[in-house]
């Protein structure tokens, strides 16, 4: 059984008439509730998405280690992310002394904040979009950017000087990389001609972006797939939370279910920096298309499978991408990560924009 978008369309208007019919007169309340039924089916989806990718990681992680990974709790250990899951939202939540009481608190809300919002403008499928801006690159560059101010919040607001340290490399590190994942987004732009994520995808109906301009297009892809792994904090670029300097770094001090936040927050932006790249270079949910007339029906079977089978598939293939990087090369030095994005990534992907400003123009 597969997930019809027409099926979900008459679904939604199904549950938007019995609400209207229930409460003719109260047209403010039937919007609210609705606003709050797909947050909430927003949430589910990313809170059942984090647990898949912690599962999915513990055991590619165990693949390349030559182990078994989990293996205890359910078949194949797939329950095992979910007892994890309950021992952190049972776990005390420890009071802290001389810490900065209400920052402390906020901080792990505005970084899961910042990436659920991320989340919801994602095109999941055709017609599954919770967000679609005219500038849905601006916002997502914008709202992606909340992250790094919980993360300072969050070591500042401790008063420990391992957090502090840790906050203190992650905004220099996200402020770097940021540039560079943003440049390779706009030199896709400059493709495309639009901002909105709908249309960008729309566009690459006959052939994905990365085979419409195939040199600019393969460079900005792999420049934001190294930028965007650096901003995940993840190795080899984790030295925000290294732990043999730093404990665990800037979330040293939480526990319960505000480091359960964090932790489902870390997951979950890997997932979206994953769904970005698919979005903007890999067709999002748009099939695999052969464009010429001998492919007719290669492109009709490619057609068949559908639209969200194809985005998570591809979203899927480059997590797994980015996990073999994570467990595949050691710790950089925050020297060496600075330098890797200011004298390399950056003048490259400013270089690149130009020259897909030059082929747009040309072809």
């Amino acid at each position: 059984m597969t997930l019809n978008t027409e099926e979900l369309d008459k679904l939604v208007n199904l549950i938007h008439e019995g609400l209207t019919s229930a409460m003719p007169e109260m047209a403010w309340l039937v919007s609210l509730i609705e606003y709050v039924l797909i947050g909430v089916a927003f949430l589910a989806v990313y809170c059942v998405l984090a647990l898949v990718l912690i599962y999915v990681e513990r055991k590619v992680c165990a693949f390349f280690q030559c182990r078994i990974g989990p293996n205890r709790v359910g078949p194949f250990g797939i329950f095992q992310s979910i007892a994890d899951m309950v021992k952190i939202l049972l776990k005390e939540i420890i009071a802290i002394t001389k810490t900065d009481n209400v920052l402390f608190k906020l901080a792990p809300f505005i970084v899961l904040a910042g990436s659920l919002c991320t989340f919801g403008a994602l095109p999941f499928g055709k017609g599954l979009q919770g967000i679609d801006f005219n500038v849905g690159v601006f916002y997502l560059l914008a709202v992606s950017s909340l992250g790094v101010v919980g993360i300072l919040l969050a070591g500042w607001a401790s008063n420990n000087k391992y957090t502090l340290i840790g906050a203190m490399r992650s905004g220099a590190q996200l402020v770097s990389y940021e540039l560079s994942a943003g440049i390779s987004i706009l030199t896709m732009v400059i493709l495309a001609g639009s901002m909105q994520l709908s249309t960008i995808v729309e566009k690459q109906a006959d052939a994905w972006f990365i085979f419409q301009a195939p040199l600019p297009a393969f460079i900005a892809f792999v420049i934001y797939l190294i930028a965007g792994h650096a901003e995940t904090n993840r190795g080899p670029f984790d030295l925000p939370e290294a732990e043999s300097e730093l404990t665990a770094g800037y979330h040293t001090e939480y526990s319960g279910i505000q480091f359960g936040f964090f932790y489902l927050a870390e997951y979950l932006n890997m997932f979206i920096i994953a769904g970005i790249a698919t979005t903007i270079l890999l067709g999002g949910w748009q099939p695999f298309h052969i464009n010429a007339e001998w492919a007719s029906g290669f492109n009709s079977i490619m057609d068949y499978i559908p639209s969200w089978l194809w985005f998570f598939a591809k979203v899927f293939a480059l997590v797994f991408l980015s996990l073999w990087v994570r467990w595949s090369f050691p710790r950089l030095r925050i020297d060496q990560l600075l330098k890797l994005e200011w004298k390399i990534l950056m003048p490259i992907s400013l270089v690149n924009m130009l020259i897909m400003a030059v082929w747009v123009l040309i072809f």
